[in-house]
């Protein structure tokens, strides 16, 4: 399937958000997912279904000052 992550066009065989996140090795903590400019909560990744074309948004949180 074809997605947009962070503006830039990828594909994968990842069929839900937990997946995706998973095959682009980011952590599960300090991250935020918008999907199609829709926040997911992370507990509702493994059962958010991905479709073909959607634009995924990941923020990482950062430290420092």
């Amino acid at each position: 399937m074809k997605l947009t992550v962070n503006q830039q066009s990828i594909e994968t065989e990842a069929k839900n958000l937990e997946e995706l996140v998973a095959e682009l090795n980011l952590p599960n903590q300090g991250v935020a997912v918008a999907v199609d400019n829709r926040l997911v909560k992370r507990n509702e990744w493994a059962d958010y279904a991905l479709t073909d074309d959607a634009k995924i948004t990941i923020i990482k949180a950062a430290c420092g000052g």
